[in-house]
């Protein structure tokens, strides 16, 4: 969004408690100066709450929040059983399962011996992530199909779990107005931010843009080398 001094205003976010998920330091963001919105309900967690979180990985937070600069090796032993518990016990119980056929109940029956067995698998370099069940669902208001990807589950406990350690890393880099896929935060967030904006302060245009391709996953992780 730009103003009348052609501007950028990349300081405008909804009010919301401070951001308690797994940081140290709660970051904070502006007040909303009177909109509606729904910030005042609770947030559902995207990753696992501090509590969950090693001392390990409180280290990691508090180097890559003091040192830019830094560049993170050997963090694979953070992925703990405990971890993958969390994870598991993180995933939605009635989702659809994978090429594998597992679902949340049958893991769940031998839970501990799974976790085991996948802990070892992970960091003996035997562990092999499955090929991803395709589907397809129809696109709201088109005669088009989106492409929809069913990992298997131990796929997505192993991704969850390397969710929260990289997110001990890249969440000391993102700002207070950033939203997009963080934990604690959601697209009803954005758009109350962006209510303010366009409600509180002079605009004279929007910029929308729908950016396909830009970046590379693995170009942009250049603070992980060696996992």
């Amino acid at each position: 969004m730009m103003n009348g001094s052609e501007k950028s205003d990349s300081a405008i976010v909804a009010t919301k408690p401070a951001n308690k998920a797994g940081q140290p330091a709660a970051e904070w963001v502006e007040p909303r100066a009177g909109t509606k919105g729904n910030t005042g309900q609770p947030h559902t967690r995207r990753t696992q709450g501090r509590g969950s979180v090693s001392q390990g990985l409180d280290r990691v937070r508090h180097a890559a929040r003091q040192r830019k600069k830094e560049k993170f090796t050997a963090l694979l032993h953070h992925v703990t059983v405990d971890l993958l518990r969390d994870a598991f016990l993180a995933l939605k119980r009635r989702a659809a399962p994978g090429v594998d056929g597992m679902t949340w109940e049958d893991y769940e029956a031998g839970l501990e011996g799974n976790l085991q067995n996948l802990h070892a698998r992970v960091h003996s370099g035997g562990y092999r992530a499955l090929p991803v069940r395709r589907r397809f669902i129809p696109k709201p208001g088109s005669d088009k199909q989106r492409p929809l990807g069913i990992a298997a589950l131990e796929d997505k406990i192993v991704q969850r779990a390397l969710v929260v350690v990289l997110n001990a890393i890249y969440e000391e880099d993102f700002l207070g107005f950033s939203y997009g896929f963080r934990p604690g935060r959601g697209q009803h967030d954005a758009l109350d931010a962006l209510s303010v904006a366009i409600c509180q302060t002079p605009v004279n245009w929007i910029l929308d843009a729908d950016i396909r391709g830009f970046l590379d996953v693995a170009s942009y992780c250049t603070r992980c080398h060696d996992f």
